[in-house]
């Protein structure tokens, strides 16, 4: 099948005007998504590897996959012979190897809906060595052999309250028209989906686990424009857009007014369409900022058009005057990542449901263990007693992590999964990003390490959470790994910084007692967290990647802290929570700077029988009892007298001694 894939696309290079040496097929989508619906998974198609991240390259005779640490384990084994994987950080990147290994006046193919700006400029100048060409294919080449190809769903769009968002749409509009007059700019173009619904208040179901609509937006001085399949709307949403000075237009029809907006010929409604309007809604539609009842062309101004280069695909960008472009990180990205007071107090909450909802979990897993496989259990070490215990049943990764998603489903504002749930046994622990398939998983073994890396999106937050559990004996050596990431997950937790200081220098902090050791683990440490929406949210990060280096730490962000380890063939063990940045009370302030710290916002024990007590100071034992000690005062309310007992025996304070 992978070789009949391949020679499909070879064909249609072949044909292709001009011929193109080499077709690249990204991962994103026309909107540059880490996740991406169904219909938008070429890669996945072509390739086979199913990760989030990667890169496929086809040339005449090589068949190529660039993608990153948390996949390299996982693409061995799904890419057939056909392919070579490229290690990114290890192998040559994909532009130099390119650049080195294809032919002078090479033609190289991609769809210019599926790279950002950024991408497709790194790459041309990478290109000008052996002049060759980055060619913007007019059709999508693997649409062309993708007989199967799922067809477009027409989700609704949802407009969400603002009793979750915690901001009305018209201060959201009103700060960003402040931040086009302070750069000069006329207008900017949003392409990112959850930058598109957040601006709008709005949520949709066309990808699975992140809660957003495959939508457009351009936003002048006086205008605001929602590029949406119109099927999606609702009359409700429909006079929602209206109200707040939105005009609805139909998706494709961003591409010709991306060039309209270029000539300032860009055309709000028409006088009798805006007099329509106000006869429908009594209200003033100046009062919203958004100017709905201009009738003319857009005002003239001798501005620049802000499009952000690392989101905003290349077709959309070709489409403007290309010297009246201001090229610069979108301002939404920043204004979504500091989160308002009713966001926050959401997260708090969606997080105390989410961490009922696990030790619920752990409550029943632990039972299950005993009772199927004749495991000690959560608590208890020795050695596994299978002579009474007749396997009539059996549980597996994905059974397992279908329980999970039960006891998440049963809470308020429960919307979904927020990510395809990480449940990974012995060998499948080491391969970072595992997803278990139903036909394929393994079965769960009293004798090995257990790593479950789930969230979930509520309507007041979206939840994160990973933790590593034993129900057999484990070994010294799994012990002193656990305890090494979990100092690590202690050591940046714990950390108080001045403003200014970017997640590039707290990363180490949780590398540190791996380290020692002559251990480390191959990603990031932290990323942002959406407020109902993406469960990766940018712009900030904590991780040794240079783009670490970009964005500074802010109180009010939100943040994961999330070191692991990985012994291939082994096991994997990894130990995460959110937590929310704070302006930090220290004793001094050195420099006038201002310090932040960080405070945890999830609650789910971590398993003591793990836990080498011999390699941890005081001061992580203080904290680790204190954190304990809140999973109890906060879960209580909310779990069945049962579940407490066993979470009361799982915080129980611990000492040095023990």
């Amino acid at each position: 099948m992978a070789e009949e894939k391949l020679a499909a696309l070879r064909s249609q290079m072949v044909s292709h005007s001009p011929p193109l040496d080499a077709l690249v097929v990204p991962s994103e989508d026309y909107h540059q998504s880490e996740y991406v619906s169904a219909r938008d998974k070429r890669r996945e198609f072509v390739s086979g590897f199913t990760g989030s991240a990667g890169l496929a390259l086809i040339t005449e005779n090589e068949a190529l996959l660039w993608t990153d640490g948390r996949y390299f384990l996982q693409a061995e084994q799904q890419l057939s012979n056909q392919w070579k994987l490229m290690r990114i950080g290890e192998d040559p990147a994909v532009d130099v190897w390119m650049a080195d290994n294809l032919p002078s006046h090479a033609a190289i193919g991609v769809d210019p809906w599926c790279i950002s700006v950024d991408t497709a400029q790194k790459w041309e100048r990478a290109f000008t060595k052996k002049q060759q060409k980055l060619i913007q294919t007019t059709t999508n080449l693997v649409d062309e052999v993708w007989i199967s190809r799922p067809l477009p769903e027409a989700n609704p769009v949802v407009v969400h309250a603002i009793e979750f968002s915690g901001r009305s749409v018209e201060d959201k509009l009103k700060d960003l028209r402040g931040e086009l007059l302070q750069e000069k700019a006329r207008a900017i173009v949003l392409t990112a989906l959850d930058e598109v619904a957040w601006l709008y208040n709005v949520r949709g179901s066309d990808v699975a686990y992140s809660p957003v609509v495959h939508a457009y937006a351009i936003v002048t001085s006086t205008a605001a424009f929602f590029y949406v399949d119109k099927r999606k709307l609702s009359s409700e949403v429909e006079t929602y857009m209206e109200k707040n000075g939105i005009q609805v237009r139909n998706y494709s029809e961003v591409s010709s007014d991306a060039a309209l907006l270029a000539s300032e010929q860009l055309q709000t409604k028409t006088a009798e369409e805006t007099a329509h309007d106000i006869l429908k809604r009594p209200y003033d539609a100046t009062k919203t900022g958004s100017g709905g009842g201009n009738n003319s062309t857009e005002e003239k101004i001798n501005g620049l058009i802000w499009v952000d280069p690392g989101t905003c695909c290349f077709a959309l960008y070709s489409k403007l005057n290309l010297d009246k472009v201001f090229l610069q990180s979108s301002p939404l990205a920043l204004a979504k990542a500091l989160k308002n007071p009713v966001e926050i107090e959401g997260l708090k909450n969606a997080h105390i449901r989410d961490g009922a909802a696990v030790v619920q979990y752990l409550v029943w897993l632990d039972k299950q263990m005993q009772e199927i496989y004749g495991a000690p259990g959560y608590f208890m070490g020795g050695e596994v007693n299978n002579k009474d215990h007749p396997r009539t049943t059996k549980l597996t990764e994905v059974s397992v992590s279908d329980k999970l998603e039960e006891f998440r489903a049963s809470k308020e504002h429960f919307r979904g999964l927020s990510f395809p749930t990480i449940s990974s046994v012995g060998p499948n622990g080491a391969i970072i990003h595992y997803s278990p398939e139903a036909e394929t998983c393994a079965e769960l073994d009293p004798n090995s390490m257990y790593l479950f890396d789930s969230g979930a999106q509520y309507l007041d937050g979206t939840t994160d959470i990973t933790r590593t559990v034993h129900y057999g004996n484990p070994t010294s050596h799994e012990k002193s790994c656990y305890t090494a990431v979990l100092k690590g997950h202690i050591g940046l937790g714990n950390a108080r910084f001045p403003n200014g200081t970017t997640g590039h220098i707290l990363d180490v902090l949780a590398r540190v007692p791996l380290w020692k050791y002559g251990l480390d683990y191959r990603h990031g440490t932290g990323h942002g967290i959406g407020s109902y929406l993406n469960v990766h949210e940018g712009p900030h990060q904590i991780s040794f990647r240079p783009a670490a280096r970009n964005v500074l730490l802010q109180s009010s962000m939100t943040v994961t802290d999330e070191p692991g380890y990985y012994e291939d063939g082994k096991f994997g063990i990894r130990l995460e929570n959110v937590l929310l940045i704070n302006e930090a009370d220290t004793k001094f302030n050195f420099g006038d700077r201002g310090y932040l710290s960080f405070e945890h916002i999830t609650w789910a024990p971590y398993q003591k029988k793990l836990i080498d007590l011999s390699l941890l100071v005081p001061e992580e034992i203080e904290w680790l009892n204190d954190y304990h000690s809140r999973c109890r005062e906060i879960l209580t309310p909310h779990l069945s007298s049962d579940d407490m007992e066993w979470l009361k025996k799982a915080t129980e304070p611990i000492s040095a001694s023990v």
